[in-house]
């Protein structure tokens, strides 16, 4: 009984989770633009979305600035995270608290304070605006992410790199990366993530020519969000899919010659 409780309720939080994003898809092909009446299946909003220039450019403008912030984000965290590492244990703990605040902290709050400051040094709002935003609050998700694949790392693997004829660039690249990769590339993905899904934040920040999708939609709602959202927001998802998918089937297959050399043993 109480696996069959168990089951229940799993499938009900599942249910609670995708119910609205299935539903979101099916009125993606609703010939109506009524969200309650279907009328008709059609491919016609999926048509529309394509044609639509201003859906179009938001999301090219949100696709690079994820990117580039992403990119930035992990190459900052990752020195920053390397760096923490190497600090003594009270200046590091101090360091990591400080980390926190900009993940703890408002999205409004450090809206609203980084639009001030780029008003104050005279910067004008747009693409340069969004892209130091998004990159202060997403190197703490990277530093985060490679800080605990530091501390599984064995201490002495630069040093017997070095012992065997590395340069510190070599140790480095050779050594250290590969055994962090994993903590990087969660940072990246993370960051790439919140950037796109961030609307707070770029909302205070943006450019009049730099909106991203976000801010698009947002701007919809006040009349009436077109089915053609609903299209994209179905591509987004499906896309989404397959990248979790192909990334578990990479693990899988990974792991499945090291299960099988360890049953060897």
């Amino acid at each position: 009984m109480k696996k069959i409780a168990n089951k229940l309720y799993i499938a009900l939080v599942f249910i609670f989770l995708y119910a609205p994003i299935f539903v979101l898809i099916a009125n993606s092909f609703n010939e109506s633009k009524s969200r309650t009446v279907w009328t008709g299946f059609t491919f016609d909003w999926y048509v529309k979305l394509f044609n639509n220039e201003v859906i179009l450019k938001s999301l090219g403008n949100t696709l690079i600035i994820a990117a580039v912030a992403a990119t930035i984000s992990t190459i900052l965290g990752t020195a920053a995270a390397i760096g923490i590492y190497n600090m003594k244990k009270i200046t590091r703990s101090l360091v990591i608290n400080i980390t926190y605040i900009p993940i703890m902290n408002s999205e409004m709050v450090t809206g609203v304070s980084l639009m001030l400051l780029f008003v104050a040094l005279h910067i004008d709002l747009g693409y340069l605006t969004l892209i130091i935003a998004h990159i202060t609050f997403c190197v703490p998700y990277v530093i985060l992410n490679v800080l605990p694949k530091l501390r599984q790392m064995n201490r002495n693997l630069y040093d017997a790199a070095l012992d065997l004829g590395c340069n510190p660039w070599q140790a480095f690249r050779h050594v250290i990366i590969p055994e962090i990769m994993p903590g990087i590339v969660t940072g990246f993905l993370m960051s790439i993530t919140y950037s796109i899904d961030d609307f707070v934040i770029s909302y205070f920040t943006h450019g009049s020519t730099s909106q991203t999708l976000p801010i698009t939609i947002y701007s919809m709602t006040r009349r009436k969000v077109s089915p053609e959202v609903n299209a994209l927001s179905a591509i987004i998802f499906v896309v989404v899919l397959v990248v979790l998918l192909i990334m578990n089937f990479n693990d899988l297959r990974r792991t499945k010659p090291k299960k099988k050399k360890e049953a060897a043993r």
